[in-house]
């Protein structure tokens, strides 16, 4: 879990420095894919969902 963690904190960091840069292409993509993969490894994953879960049914609510 430790590395999990360590893991998502690396690959969040440059992923927000390569956002604030505007220096995102295929390497940006593969960082963002791998966060993702990540972050879904780790206990926020079921929070996360939860939360993407409720936008989408108020979303569709107002549809």
């Amino acid at each position: 879990m430790i590395v999990s963690m360590s893991t998502v904190l690396l690959l969040g960091a440059l992923l927000g420095l390569m956002l604030r840069n505007r220096a995102l292409g295929a390497g940006g993509a593969t960082i963002a894919a791998l966060f993702g993969f990540c972050l879904a490894s780790t206990g926020a994953a079921p929070t996360i969902n939860d939360a993407l879960q409720s936008l989408a049914e108020s979303l569709a609510r107002i549809g």
